[in-house]
């Protein structure tokens, strides 16, 4: 099956393999299929052996066709610690040695702008001197790129090449990521200046949380490639590995523009809450103050309105201002009283 027929559809081959491309020296770029990789594998490895220099594969691969891990297995030799990473609970994205081929995972994100649910599809890659495998269930758009940059005629040295080409597109998704929620939070940070805080709150929540998960997903292990970047494998170039210090020191900034975004939402969060703290206090007050000034004219009016004998002022022809006089004193007296306590308490 031609691999134009088999990306119509966003599918795969019987095998499960999505796109292939085969990039030799002074030569354009072509697309191959399963078949014909297979015969170009073993070819180079005979070319390998008589000393002659050949190119590389990018074999893309869709999990989620059953006959894909088999293949992989049966075919292409890759080691027991890829197909393991598949199975692993973690999902960070790093990059790591093994024996003389490189694993990486790598991220990526689907992001719906204006609304705080984030969505991470996960890309796994085994890397060699000759061939780049890479595997996903779900497609991703950082491989959309990779693959039309491909087709434009972008040049890729060797298959890292190809993968700090992915890193990259990452950090660019996750700049977008950040200057998107900072947005959203200047809107709130005017609303907030402007009083009205109805759901704020959990919005910023949302956004918080949803952060803090593309922070631990996306941000490289610094041990991982610490060990790499210093104990590369013989097949690595120079300019492989400045490319890939480079492309960690860009993703090392964005990664700090959206710890500087979290700690801006927190800070965020805080303000609100003391506001709404503030508008609980006021309103207690309010409710207090109401108690205490009501309360003489409670007290008065339960003592006299007692169904017993001897009651005072029941004869006297003003007894009735002599009692409004009374209790409008004691009011106004528990109302300077309360509204020091309120001064003395702000």
């Amino acid at each position: 099956m031609q691999s134009a027929i088999v990306e119509s559809g966003y599918g795969s081959d019987p095998v499960g393999l999505v796109s292939g491309f085969l990039f030799v020296p002074d030569e354009p770029v072509r697309e191959i299929d399963s078949h014909r990789a297979i015969a170009w594998l073993r070819e180079a490895a005979e070319a390998s052996t008589a000393g002659a220099t050949a190119g590389f594969l990018w074999l893309h691969f869709n999990l989620s066709n059953s006959a894909c891990e088999r293949w992989m297995k049966s075919q292409l030799g890759l080691s027991e610690d890829f197909f393991a990473s598949l199975r692993q609970g973690s999902h960070s994205t790093r990059i790591e040695r093994q024996d003389d081929a490189l694993l990486a995972v790598v991220n990526d994100v689907i992001y719906n702008f204006g609304v705080s649910s984030t969505d991470i599809s996960t890309l796994w890659a085994s890397v060699d001197r000759r061939v780049l495998v890479t595997a996903r269930l779900r497609p991703l758009r950082s491989v959309d790129r990779l693959r039309a940059a491909v087709r434009n005629g972008e040049p890729f040295r060797s298959p890292l090449d190809l993968v700090v080409h992915l890193l990259r597109d990452q950090a660019d998704v996750l700049v977008q990521i950040v200057r998107e929620t900072g947005i959203g939070v200047d809107r709130i940070e005017d609303q907030l200046l402007s009083q009205r805080l109805h759901g704020n709150r959990s919005e910023l929540g949302a956004m918080r949380r949803g952060l803090v998960r593309l922070q631990r997903l996306l941000a490289p292990e610094p041990g991982a490639l610490f060990r790499l970047l210093n104990r590369p494998p013989a097949w690595l170039q120079d300019g492989d590995l400045r490319e890939l210090r480079e492309s960690t020191e860009e993703f090392s900034l964005v990664l700090s523009d959206l710890a500087a975004l979290v700690e801006r939402i927190k800070l965020l969060q805080e303000e609100i809450a003391a506001k709404l703290n503030e508008q609980t206090n006021r309103t207690l007050f309010t409710l207090t103050l109401v108690t205490v000034l009501a309360l003489p004219i409670n007290i008065v009016a339960g003592f006299f309105g007692m169904n017993v004998g001897g009651i005072p002022l029941a004869e006297h022809p003003h007894g009735f201002w002599v009692l409004v006089a009374i209790v409008a004193s004691f009011t106004a007296l528990a109302g300077r009283w309360a509204f020091r306590k309120q001064q003395a308490g702000g």
